[in-house]
C-alpha cells in the first residue's frame, strides 16, 4: 500500500529554491488581490533566501513551465489545481492557495484541495520552503488506450474522476467491460449499453460521484483508501443494475473496455479529451502517477475522515 500522508517536522530552510506560480486570472478584484498578495510575500522571501519566482496565467503555462520546480504554487480554487496538476510530475510538490475563500464570502471557493490562503500564506510559505509542511501523496487514476493499430496512449492522470463515454452524448456507450475477481467483487465480462462510466478516486468522489450513484452513508476501509477506487455505469437501465460490480464497485482490479462506439472519448478531471474508436480496449486503473501536495494544518483525509472506516 502506498504511503497516505508523511508529515515532515525538521528541516532547514531550502538554499535556492525554483519556483513557479499558476494563478486564476479572470479580472475579479478579489483573484487579484490574492496575488497581489502571494507576489509581495515571495519577494520580501527573497532578500532573506534564495529564490527564483515564475508567474503564469492558468490559461498561458505549458508542460514545460513545469520541469526542474522545486514548488509548483496554485492560486485559485480546486478547478484551477485539477486543470493544472496533470503536467506535474509525482516528485514535484505542489501547494494550493485559495485566491477566494468561502469564508468570509459564501461565493467563494470551497478549495478542498487547497491548503492556505492570502491570510496564511506568509506563514504556509516558509513551511513548505523549510520541508515542514504536511506532504499529503495523493494516487490519481490514468487510462490506457490500445488502440486496433497497435498504438498505446495513456490519459492525463485524474486527481479527482474520470470519464469514459461516447463523444456523441445523445447516443449510448456500448462496450464490453471486464474486470478480475478481487475481494469485493466476483469477475465480471459483459456488454453494457449506458451513459457511459465514470471513474473516481477516493477523494475524488465529492466531486463528481455522489451526484450520480446514491452511496451516502458508505465508508470505506482506512488501509484501502489509497489503492481502490470507485466505478459506475452511469444511467444504466435499472433492470441491469446489479450489486456484482457491473453497475458500481469499489476496486483495486484495472477495468477494462472493448468500444463498440464509433467515437468515444476518455476525460480526465473534465478537461482534455483523449479520443479513440470502435474496437480499442481501454484499461483503467490507479497507476497513474501520484500527487504530492502539501497542506499545513491538517491532512487531506483528515476534511472527509467521515468516509473512513478506521
Amino acid at each position: 500500500m502506498r504511503c497516505l500522508t508523511t508529515v515532515i517536522q525538521e528541516g532547514g530552510l531550502t538554499l535556492s529554491s525554483n519556483i513557479l506560480v499558476v494563478y486564476k486570472k479572470n479580472f475579479e478584484d478579489v483573484h487579484d488581490k490574492a496575488l497581489d498578495e502571494v507576489r509581495n510575500t515571495l519577494e520580501s522571501l527573497s532578500k532573506e533566501m534564495s529564490i527564483v519566482v515564475d508567474y503564469s496565467a492558468r490559461e498561458k503555462v505549458s508542460r514545460t513551465d513545469f520541469i526542474e520546480r522545486d514548488l509548483v504554487v496554485v492560486l485559485g480554487g480546486d478547478g484551477t489545481l485539477t486543470s493544472i496538476a496533470h503536467s506535474v510530475d509525482e516528485n514535484t510538490p505542489v501547494m494550493g492557495v485559495n485566491s477566494h475563500p468561502r469564508e468570509p464570502d459564501n461565493d467563494g471557493s470551497y478549495g478542498f484541495y487547497m491548503g492556505s490562503d492570502p491570510n496564511n500564506f506568509k506563514e504556509d510559505i516558509k513551511r513548505a520552503l523549510s520541508e515542514e509542511a504536511i506532504v499529503n501523496i495523493l494516487p490519481r487514476l490514468q487510462a490506457e488506450i490500445f488502440t486496433t493499430s497497435g498504438n498505446i496512449i495513456r490519459s492525463d492522470p485524474a486527481l479527482n474522476d474520470l470519464l469514459l463515454a461516447n463523444t456523441h452524448q445523445y447516443q449510448p456507450s456500448k462496450y464490453r467491460l471486464q474486470r478480475k475477481e478481487d475481494e469485493k467483487n466476483l469477475e465480471i465480462n459483459c456488454v453494457q449499453y449506458s451513459s457511459g462510466c465514470l471513474f473516481s478516486t477516493f477523494l475524488g468522489q465529492g466531486a463528481w460521484y455522489r451526484h450520480i450513484n446514491n452511496i451516502e452513508g458508505t465508508t470505506f476501509p482506512e488501509q484501502e483508501i489509497d489503492d481502490h477506487y470507485l466505478f459506475v455505469s452511469r444511467d444504466l437501465p435499472r433492470n441491469d443494475r446489479r450489486d456484482d460490480g457491473t453497475y458500481w464497485a469499489w476496486t483495486n482490479q484495472p477495468t477494462t473496455f472493448t468500444s463498440d462506439m464509433h467515437r468515444g472519448y476518455v476525460v480526465a478531471d473534465g478537461w482534455d479529451e483523449t479520443h479513440f474508436t470502435r474496437g480499442a480496449t481501454i484499461s483503467v486503473s490507479l497507476n497513474g502517477p501520484t500527487l504530492k501536495l502539501l497542506t499545513f494544518r491538517s491532512t487531506i483525509y483528515d476534511r472527509v475522515a467521515y468516509w473512513i472506516d478506521a
